[in-house]
Protein backbone atom coordinates (compact mmCIF):
# COMPACT_ATOMS: atom_id res chain seq x y z
CA UNK A 1 0.00 0.00 0.00
CA UNK A 2 1.55 3.49 -1.00
CA UNK A 3 2.42 5.54 1.76
CA UNK A 4 5.14 7.88 1.33
CA UNK A 5 4.37 12.03 0.69
CA UNK A 6 7.16 13.46 -1.41
CA UNK A 7 7.47 16.67 -1.49
CA UNK A 8 9.78 18.45 -4.05
CA UNK A 9 11.54 21.50 -3.00
CA UNK A 10 11.15 20.02 0.54
CA UNK A 11 13.73 21.99 2.41
CA UNK A 12 13.40 24.96 0.03
CA UNK A 13 11.40 27.99 2.06
CA UNK A 14 7.55 26.96 2.03
CA UNK A 15 8.68 23.25 1.00
CA UNK A 16 10.36 23.10 4.69
CA UNK A 17 7.33 24.97 6.16
CA UNK A 18 4.95 22.17 4.16
CA UNK A 19 6.95 19.08 5.50
CA UNK A 20 6.79 20.30 8.81
CA UNK A 21 2.76 20.54 8.43
CA UNK A 22 2.36 17.11 6.88
CA UNK A 23 4.76 14.83 9.34
CA UNK A 24 2.79 16.07 12.03
CA UNK A 25 0.09 14.33 10.69
CA UNK A 26 2.04 11.54 9.52
CA UNK A 27 5.96 11.15 10.73
CA UNK A 28 8.60 9.19 9.07
CA UNK A 29 6.33 9.30 6.00
CA UNK A 30 7.32 12.72 4.68
CA UNK A 31 9.85 13.25 2.67
CA UNK A 32 11.82 16.35 1.77
CA UNK A 33 13.31 15.93 -1.97
CA UNK A 34 15.37 17.71 -4.09
CA UNK A 35 18.42 17.91 -5.84
CA UNK A 36 21.36 18.77 -2.77
CA UNK A 37 21.25 15.39 -0.18
CA UNK A 38 23.19 17.39 1.55
CA UNK A 39 20.38 20.28 1.84
CA UNK A 40 17.92 17.42 2.60
CA UNK A 41 19.47 15.89 5.44
CA UNK A 42 20.65 18.47 6.87
CA UNK A 43 16.94 19.46 7.19
CA UNK A 44 15.82 16.25 8.07
CA UNK A 45 18.36 16.51 11.08
CA UNK A 46 16.64 19.94 12.18
CA UNK A 47 13.32 17.62 12.62
CA UNK A 48 14.35 15.05 14.48
CA UNK A 49 13.89 12.55 11.93
CA UNK A 50 10.18 13.39 11.33
CA UNK A 51 10.99 14.42 7.23
CA UNK A 52 12.81 11.78 5.53
CA UNK A 53 15.68 13.11 3.09
CA UNK A 54 15.37 12.06 -0.70
CA UNK A 55 17.63 13.19 -3.60
CA UNK A 56 15.52 13.69 -6.27
CA UNK A 57 16.20 16.10 -9.71
CA UNK A 58 13.13 16.32 -11.76
CA UNK A 59 15.11 18.37 -14.42
CA UNK A 60 16.33 14.54 -15.47
CA UNK A 61 14.95 11.37 -15.82
CA UNK A 62 13.43 10.03 -12.45
CA UNK A 63 14.15 5.88 -11.48
CA UNK A 64 10.64 4.73 -11.86
CA UNK A 65 11.11 2.52 -8.73
CA UNK A 66 12.21 5.49 -6.33
CA UNK A 67 8.50 6.20 -6.45
CA UNK A 68 7.12 2.61 -5.81
CA UNK A 69 5.71 3.85 -2.09
CA UNK A 70 4.67 7.17 -3.04
CA UNK A 71 1.34 8.04 -2.99
CA UNK A 72 1.04 12.13 -3.15
CA UNK A 73 3.73 14.78 -4.73
CA UNK A 74 3.86 18.03 -3.43
CA UNK A 75 5.41 20.20 -6.05
CA UNK A 76 7.21 23.35 -4.67
CA UNK A 77 9.10 23.79 -7.84
CA UNK A 78 8.64 25.84 -11.09
CA UNK A 79 8.72 23.42 -14.13
CA UNK A 80 9.02 24.28 -17.95
CA UNK A 81 7.67 20.78 -19.25
CA UNK A 82 4.98 17.97 -17.66
CA UNK A 83 6.57 14.41 -18.21
CA UNK A 84 7.21 14.48 -14.64
CA UNK A 85 4.09 15.35 -13.93
CA UNK A 86 3.17 12.75 -16.09
CA UNK A 87 5.08 9.47 -15.30
CA UNK A 88 3.90 10.29 -11.73
CA UNK A 89 -0.47 10.39 -12.93
CA UNK A 90 0.48 7.15 -14.58
CA UNK A 91 1.74 5.42 -11.35
CA UNK A 92 -1.53 6.58 -9.95
CA UNK A 93 0.65 9.18 -7.65
CA UNK A 94 -1.80 12.50 -6.66
CA UNK A 95 -0.35 15.70 -7.27
CA UNK A 96 -0.36 18.92 -5.47
CA UNK A 97 1.62 21.76 -7.41
CA UNK A 98 2.29 25.50 -5.91
CA UNK A 99 3.84 26.65 -8.29
CA UNK A 100 2.39 29.82 -9.91
CA UNK A 101 4.25 29.91 -14.04
CA UNK A 102 0.75 30.18 -16.45
CA UNK A 103 2.38 28.63 -19.26
CA UNK A 104 2.96 25.17 -17.27
CA UNK A 105 -0.43 25.21 -15.60
CA UNK A 106 -1.97 24.95 -18.65
CA UNK A 107 0.21 22.25 -19.92
CA UNK A 108 -1.35 20.67 -16.96
CA UNK A 109 -4.52 20.59 -17.75
CA UNK A 110 -3.84 18.77 -20.65
CA UNK A 111 -3.20 16.07 -18.63
CA UNK A 112 -6.92 15.63 -17.37
CA UNK A 113 -7.51 12.24 -19.15
CA UNK A 114 -4.77 10.40 -18.49
CA UNK A 115 -5.04 11.07 -14.56
CA UNK A 116 -9.09 10.07 -15.32
CA UNK A 117 -7.66 6.72 -17.18
CA UNK A 118 -5.11 6.24 -13.76
CA UNK A 119 -7.17 7.15 -11.28
CA UNK A 120 -5.43 9.58 -9.95
CA UNK A 121 -5.63 13.33 -8.52
CA UNK A 122 -3.56 16.72 -9.71
CA UNK A 123 -4.43 19.86 -8.16
CA UNK A 124 -3.24 23.35 -9.42
CA UNK A 125 -3.38 26.70 -7.92
CA UNK A 126 -2.33 26.41 -4.69
CA UNK A 127 -1.50 29.13 -1.99
CA UNK A 128 -2.16 32.82 -1.21
CA UNK A 129 -2.16 33.75 -5.27
CA UNK A 130 -2.88 31.70 -6.82
CA UNK A 131 -4.88 29.54 -4.59
CA UNK A 132 -6.92 31.67 -2.06
CA UNK A 133 -7.83 34.31 -4.45
CA UNK A 134 -9.48 31.63 -6.40
CA UNK A 135 -11.68 30.63 -3.77
CA UNK A 136 -12.55 34.25 -3.10
CA UNK A 137 -13.54 35.21 -6.51
CA UNK A 138 -15.76 31.76 -6.20
CA UNK A 139 -17.01 32.94 -2.90
CA UNK A 140 -17.81 36.40 -4.62
CA UNK A 141 -19.69 34.80 -7.53
CA UNK A 142 -21.70 32.69 -5.44
CA UNK A 143 -23.57 35.78 -3.83
CA UNK A 144 -24.54 36.98 -7.55
CA UNK A 145 -26.92 34.83 -9.91
CA UNK A 146 -24.49 36.53 -13.07
CA UNK A 147 -21.01 37.49 -12.70
CA UNK A 148 -19.32 39.98 -14.94
CA UNK A 149 -16.42 41.25 -13.58
CA UNK A 150 -13.50 40.45 -10.97
CA UNK A 151 -11.04 42.51 -10.35
CA UNK A 152 -8.47 41.05 -7.57
CA UNK A 153 -5.79 43.44 -5.89
CA UNK A 154 -3.17 41.47 -4.14
CA UNK A 155 -0.88 43.96 -1.63
CA UNK A 156 2.52 42.29 -0.16
CA UNK A 157 4.60 43.23 2.78
CA UNK A 158 8.29 43.92 2.23
CA UNK A 159 9.04 43.17 5.30
CA UNK A 160 8.24 39.83 5.03
CA UNK A 161 10.51 36.88 4.61
CA UNK A 162 9.69 35.50 0.67
CA UNK A 163 10.99 32.41 -0.71
CA UNK A 164 14.32 33.15 -3.55
CA UNK A 165 11.78 30.99 -6.06
CA UNK A 166 9.02 33.74 -5.35
CA UNK A 167 11.16 36.61 -5.50
CA UNK A 168 12.22 35.38 -8.89
CA UNK A 169 9.22 34.60 -10.56
CA UNK A 170 8.30 38.10 -9.03
CA UNK A 171 11.18 39.91 -10.75
CA UNK A 172 11.07 38.04 -14.21
CA UNK A 173 7.57 38.73 -14.37
CA UNK A 174 8.06 42.71 -13.48
CA UNK A 175 8.26 43.59 -17.76
CA UNK A 176 6.08 41.50 -19.29
CA UNK A 177 3.76 41.47 -21.26
CA UNK A 178 0.26 39.05 -21.26
CA UNK A 179 -3.02 38.13 -22.44
CA UNK A 180 -6.18 39.03 -19.84
CA UNK A 181 -10.05 38.51 -20.87
CA UNK A 182 -12.08 41.20 -20.69
CA UNK A 183 -15.45 40.78 -22.23
CA UNK A 184 -14.73 37.85 -23.24
CA UNK A 185 -12.45 38.62 -25.43
CA UNK A 186 -9.09 38.35 -25.01
CA UNK A 187 -6.32 41.58 -25.01
CA UNK A 188 -2.90 42.54 -24.21
CA UNK A 189 -1.84 44.10 -20.49
CA UNK A 190 1.41 44.17 -19.56
CA UNK A 191 2.81 44.17 -15.77
CA UNK A 192 3.37 47.07 -13.66
CA UNK A 193 0.90 49.17 -16.13
CA UNK A 194 -2.87 50.57 -15.56
CA UNK A 195 -2.97 51.24 -12.47
CA UNK A 196 -6.44 51.13 -10.16
CA UNK A 197 -7.07 52.52 -6.57
CA UNK A 198 -8.44 49.64 -4.21
CA UNK A 199 -9.58 50.14 -1.39
CA UNK A 200 -8.10 47.14 0.98
CA UNK A 201 -10.05 47.65 4.28
CA UNK A 202 -10.29 49.77 7.06
CA UNK A 203 -7.08 49.39 8.46
CA UNK A 204 -4.77 49.68 5.23
CA UNK A 205 -7.12 51.92 3.52
CA UNK A 206 -6.66 52.79 -0.24
CA UNK A 207 -3.57 51.77 -2.15
CA UNK A 208 -2.92 51.97 -6.17
CA UNK A 209 -2.60 48.11 -7.81
CA UNK A 210 -0.76 47.61 -11.11
CA UNK A 211 -1.69 44.99 -13.48
CA UNK A 212 0.62 41.83 -12.33
CA UNK A 213 0.73 38.01 -14.29
CA UNK A 214 -0.50 35.85 -11.38
CA UNK A 215 -2.14 32.92 -12.82
CA UNK A 216 -5.79 33.07 -11.57
CA UNK A 217 -6.68 35.71 -13.88
CA UNK A 218 -6.23 33.35 -16.87
CA UNK A 219 -7.93 30.29 -14.58
CA UNK A 220 -11.00 31.85 -13.52
CA UNK A 221 -12.39 33.09 -16.77
CA UNK A 222 -12.82 29.29 -17.39
CA UNK A 223 -13.14 27.71 -14.13
CA UNK A 224 -15.72 30.46 -12.98
CA UNK A 225 -17.03 30.95 -16.54
CA UNK A 226 -16.84 35.17 -15.50
CA UNK A 227 -16.17 37.10 -19.06
CA UNK A 228 -13.42 40.14 -17.53
CA UNK A 229 -11.05 39.16 -14.63
CA UNK A 230 -7.85 40.94 -13.61
CA UNK A 231 -5.06 40.94 -11.03
CA UNK A 232 -3.40 43.67 -10.01
CA UNK A 233 -0.43 43.91 -7.50
CA UNK A 234 1.34 46.53 -5.03
CA UNK A 235 3.17 46.49 -1.81
CA UNK A 236 2.66 48.01 1.49
CA UNK A 237 4.98 50.76 0.73
CA UNK A 238 3.81 53.14 -1.64
CA UNK A 239 7.22 54.74 -3.07
CA UNK A 240 8.24 51.56 -4.01
CA UNK A 241 5.22 50.58 -5.70
CA UNK A 242 5.34 53.71 -7.63
CA UNK A 243 8.61 53.58 -8.26
CA UNK A 244 8.32 50.16 -9.92
CA UNK A 245 5.70 51.68 -12.01
CA UNK A 246 8.06 54.35 -13.14
CA UNK A 247 10.79 52.19 -14.24
CA UNK A 248 8.39 50.06 -15.81
CA UNK A 249 7.59 53.39 -17.75
CA UNK A 250 10.73 54.33 -18.33
CA UNK A 251 11.75 50.78 -20.05
CA UNK A 252 14.55 49.85 -17.70
CA UNK A 253 12.91 46.21 -16.89
CA UNK A 254 14.48 45.35 -20.35
CA UNK A 255 17.81 45.33 -18.88
CA UNK A 256 15.92 42.08 -16.77
CA UNK A 257 17.13 39.88 -19.87
CA UNK A 258 20.69 40.17 -19.25
CA UNK A 259 21.25 37.20 -15.64
CA UNK A 260 23.84 39.70 -13.67
CA UNK A 261 21.13 42.38 -14.05
CA UNK A 262 18.08 40.34 -12.77
CA UNK A 263 20.28 38.27 -10.00
CA UNK A 264 21.86 41.54 -8.72
CA UNK A 265 17.74 42.47 -8.37
CA UNK A 266 16.90 39.03 -6.71
CA UNK A 267 19.64 39.42 -4.36
CA UNK A 268 18.52 42.79 -3.48
CA UNK A 269 15.00 41.94 -3.27
CA UNK A 270 15.99 39.24 -0.47
CA UNK A 271 17.44 41.59 1.53
CA UNK A 272 15.15 44.53 1.28
CA UNK A 273 13.72 44.64 4.88
CA UNK A 274 11.83 47.76 5.83
CA UNK A 275 8.06 47.27 5.24
CA UNK A 276 5.72 45.22 7.32
CA UNK A 277 4.86 41.34 7.40
CA UNK A 278 1.28 41.88 6.14
CA UNK A 279 -0.77 40.93 3.09
CA UNK A 280 -4.03 41.77 1.62
CA UNK A 281 -6.27 40.57 -0.67
CA UNK A 282 -9.17 42.30 -2.29
CA UNK A 283 -12.17 41.02 -4.66
CA UNK A 284 -14.17 43.09 -6.31
CA UNK A 285 -17.24 41.55 -8.34
CA UNK A 286 -19.66 43.22 -10.20
CA UNK A 287 -22.78 41.64 -11.59
CA UNK A 288 -26.52 41.24 -11.04
CA UNK A 289 -28.65 39.63 -8.34
CA UNK A 290 -32.33 39.18 -8.82
CA UNK A 291 -31.93 41.43 -11.77
CA UNK A 292 -30.85 43.99 -9.61
CA UNK A 293 -27.08 45.27 -10.17
CA UNK A 294 -24.86 44.28 -7.50
CA UNK A 295 -20.94 44.75 -6.40
CA UNK A 296 -19.45 41.98 -4.17
CA UNK A 297 -16.14 42.67 -2.06
CA UNK A 298 -14.60 40.24 -0.26
CA UNK A 299 -11.65 41.39 2.06
CA UNK A 300 -8.00 39.14 3.24
CA UNK A 301 -5.75 40.28 4.88
CA UNK A 302 -2.92 38.49 7.41
CA UNK A 303 1.08 38.35 8.29
CA UNK A 304 3.61 35.38 6.61
CA UNK A 305 2.35 35.56 3.29
CA UNK A 306 4.41 32.00 2.78
CA UNK A 307 3.07 30.72 6.24
CA UNK A 308 -0.36 31.35 4.74
CA UNK A 309 0.96 29.16 1.29
CA UNK A 310 2.31 26.17 3.35
CA UNK A 311 -0.77 25.70 5.59
CA UNK A 312 -2.79 25.79 2.84
CA UNK A 313 -0.78 23.78 0.71
CA UNK A 314 -0.35 21.40 3.87
CA UNK A 315 -4.15 21.21 4.75
CA UNK A 316 -5.01 20.45 0.93
CA UNK A 317 -2.06 17.86 0.48
CA UNK A 318 -3.74 15.90 3.56
CA UNK A 319 -7.50 16.19 2.31
CA UNK A 320 -6.17 14.58 -1.17
CA UNK A 321 -4.32 12.08 0.55
CA UNK A 322 -6.60 10.95 3.27
CA UNK A 323 -9.52 11.10 0.78
CA UNK A 324 -11.18 10.05 -2.37
CA UNK A 325 -10.96 13.42 -4.65
CA UNK A 326 -12.31 13.09 -8.01
CA UNK A 327 -9.75 12.03 -10.57
CA UNK A 328 -8.58 14.19 -13.06
CA UNK A 329 -6.67 17.67 -13.31
CA UNK A 330 -8.64 20.38 -11.39
CA UNK A 331 -7.89 24.50 -10.20
CA UNK A 332 -8.47 24.92 -6.49
CA UNK A 333 -11.52 26.10 -7.33
CA UNK A 334 -13.01 23.23 -8.90
CA UNK A 335 -13.11 20.66 -6.06
CA UNK A 336 -12.81 23.14 -2.58
CA UNK A 337 -15.12 25.94 -0.90
CA UNK A 338 -13.50 29.45 0.87
CA UNK A 339 -15.00 27.77 4.18
CA UNK A 340 -13.08 24.80 3.82
CA UNK A 341 -9.65 25.88 3.45
CA UNK A 342 -9.81 28.93 5.62
CA UNK A 343 -10.09 26.66 8.23
CA UNK A 344 -6.49 25.86 8.70
CA UNK A 345 -5.67 29.25 9.04
CA UNK A 346 -8.35 30.90 10.41
CA UNK A 347 -6.67 32.32 13.47
CA UNK A 348 -4.20 33.44 11.10
CA UNK A 349 -6.59 35.93 8.99
CA UNK A 350 -9.18 38.06 8.71
CA UNK A 351 -12.03 37.98 6.03
CA UNK A 352 -15.08 40.51 5.67
CA UNK A 353 -17.61 40.12 2.98
CA UNK A 354 -19.49 43.53 1.78
CA UNK A 355 -22.59 43.74 -0.61
CA UNK A 356 -23.02 47.06 -1.92
CA UNK A 357 -21.08 48.44 0.44
CA UNK A 358 -23.14 46.78 3.14
CA UNK A 359 -21.02 44.44 6.04
CA UNK A 360 -22.47 40.71 5.20
CA UNK A 361 -19.60 38.89 7.26
CA UNK A 362 -16.81 39.64 9.08
CA UNK A 363 -14.60 37.12 11.12
CA UNK A 364 -11.44 38.69 12.71
CA UNK A 365 -8.23 36.54 13.28
CA UNK A 366 -5.09 37.25 15.97
CA UNK A 367 -2.51 39.12 13.36
CA UNK A 368 -1.44 42.28 14.48
CA UNK A 369 -2.84 45.19 13.01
Amino acid sequence: MKEHIVVIGGYGHVGQMICRELCDLYPGKVFAAGRSLERAEQFSRATGGKVRPLQLNISEPVDPNALDNVKLIVMCLDQTDTSFVRSCLEKEIHHVDISANVSFLSQVEKLHSEALTSRSTAVLSIGLAPGMTNLMALHAKRLMDQTDAIDISIMLGLGDQHGKAAIEWTIDNLGTQYQVVKDGRSMEVGSFKDGKITDFGTSLGRKKAFRFNFSDQHVLPRTLGVPSVSTRLCFDSKPVTELLAWLRAAGVFRLLKYMPIRNTIVQLFGKMRFGTELFAVKIDAWGKKNQENVMVECFLQGKNEAVITAKVASALANIVYRSSSPHGVYHIDQLFDLETLLHPIRQMVSIETRINGKQKTKKKGTFPK
